[in-house]
């Protein structure tokens, strides 16, 4: 792992002022019990067996505590009386007794944060302990100290993840997502060395761990990534493809490289994480534009549905109208040919008559003054208004002889008027 870049001052050559995130402090969970009351200058006694047993009240009941009590009673130790804490832990993990070893092995990663000298040694011991309960105990300790002691557990959980017994390879890569947390550089060197594995079952569960390292791990965990874009296991790409969308909200530029090599990946599910992961690009990214037309003529029909729905997001109507009429020259499925269609149809031109007078402008209404001018002349504008019933029963009907001198064709609700007659002017004064 390279080193962190440091910017720096190009005049003074000194680090710059920037802002630094917060470091999440790992804490060890450790269990509640009687334990918890037992007097502390009791505690290093009944730990290390110079008296038999401790009688205390706690939760409004007694109790009989044992030596087994009293070991994970140390966890309550702290400070100047830390060395003896950790004498009476050592005795406790080479204890005949089955149930003072894992009692001791409980206590162990607390009581490491004061002082670890021979613990982690003794932890890879127990992990081959002939006692079942012991070695549970042991990989428990495993996975609750990896993220807080990464240097000290580095070589045996790396032993561990490749353990042929189930439990033991699950409780370490429990330690491993924790350490992915907590610290994601170490975290991406074991994954790294995981992926070197011929077990396709070691680089898949690898895989996975590699959105827990997305946004701390840098441009160590972008490697680790597109190495496993390149794996020849398709479940080992489709773990890492997954990563793609969640990258892309970090990185774009790393994610559209990705997201346009796992495009043409064999396996359908890549090819689907990739879709998912470009559609959060840049809408305005040229790059971003030409993977959605590419995906669009894909084989795999998901891929293509996909980016057909994006084409009418990133282009304007004329522009989706010839790529539409392109896509339908290839494209077999209905549901999709149909979708082409509308996006290829020009309602404007080519709908019904209804559809198309949604599209003509309305004509432009008379100024109210020039209605006004009208009215006050005795000239009609547009069409005849509707009168009420009481006053279309006075007007009388106009005798034949006026029809036919006035308007041999006939009388018409709408008359055309000049400018002329609108200002009320007439040509028979002049």
């Amino acid at each position: 792992m390279s080193k962190e870049y440091i910017a720096r001052d190009p005049r003074t050559g000194k680090p710059l002022n920037v802002a630094k995130s917060k470091s999440k402090k790992q804490y060890i969970e450790t269990e509640q019990g009687p334990w918890m009351a037992i007097p502390d200058q009791e505690i290093i006694p009944l730990a290390m067996g110079a008296i038999d047993e401790c009688k205390i009240p706690w939760r409004s009941k007694d109790y009989h505590l044992t030596r087994k009590d009293g070991i994970m009673a140390l966890t309550r130790i702290k400070g100047v009386r830390a060395n003896e804490a950790h004498k009476a832990l050592l005795l406790g993990l080479d204890d005949d007794e089955p149930e003072i070893r894992v009692a001791s092995l409980k206590a162990l990663p607390e009581v490491a944060t004061q002082k670890s000298d021979e613990l982690f040694d003794w932890l890879s011991v127990l992990l081959d302990d002939g006692d079942l309960s012991v070695r549970k105990a042991a990989s428990e300790a495993l996975s609750f100290s990896a993220p807080v002691f990464p240097s000290g557990v580095d070589i045996i959980i790396h032993n561990e993840l490749r353990s042929s017994d189930k439990n033991r390879s699950k409780a370490a890569f429990k330690g491993l997502d924790l350490l992915c947390e907590a610290w994601p550089e170490v975290a991406c060197d074991h994954i790294d060395e995981l992926f070197l594995e011929p077990d396709a079952e070691l680089r898949t569960r690898g895989a996975k761990l590699l959105g827990k390292i997305l946004t701390k791990g840098g441009s160590a965990g972008w490697d680790l990534i597109s190495w496993a874009l390149n794996d020849h296991e398709s479940s080992v790409r489709r773990a890492a493809a997954k990563t793609l969308p969640r990258l892309a909200k970090v990185d774009t530029r790393i994610a559209t490289i990705l997201a346009e090599r796992a495009l043409s990946d064999s396996d359908s599910q890549v090819r689907v994480s990739a879709v998912k992961a470009i559609r959060l690009l840049d809408k305005d990214s040229g790059r971003a534009k030409e993977l959605i037309l590419k995906g669009a003529s894909s084989r795999d029909l998901n891929v293509r549905k996909a980016c057909i729905d994006m084409l009418p997001i990133l282009y304007g109507e004329e522009v989706l109208r010839g790529i539409a009429i392109d896509l339908l020259k290839t494209e077999t499925d209905s549901q999709l040919i149909k979708s082409l269609n509308q996006l290829a149809t020009d309602d404007s031109l080519e709908g019904s008559e209804a559809t198309k007078n949604r599209f003509l402008a309305p004509a432009p209404a008379v100024p109210k003054l020039d209605r006004e001018v009208a009215e006050a002349a005795g000239k009609r504008i547009g069409l005849e208004p509707v009168m009420p019933d009481n006053k279309q029963e006075e007007i009388t009907e106009p005798q034949p002889a006026e029809l036919n001198s006035n308007n041999p064709k006939g009388s018409s609700l709408y008359r055309s008027i000049s400018q002329d007659e609108m200002m009320g002017y007439d040509d028979d004064e002049y």
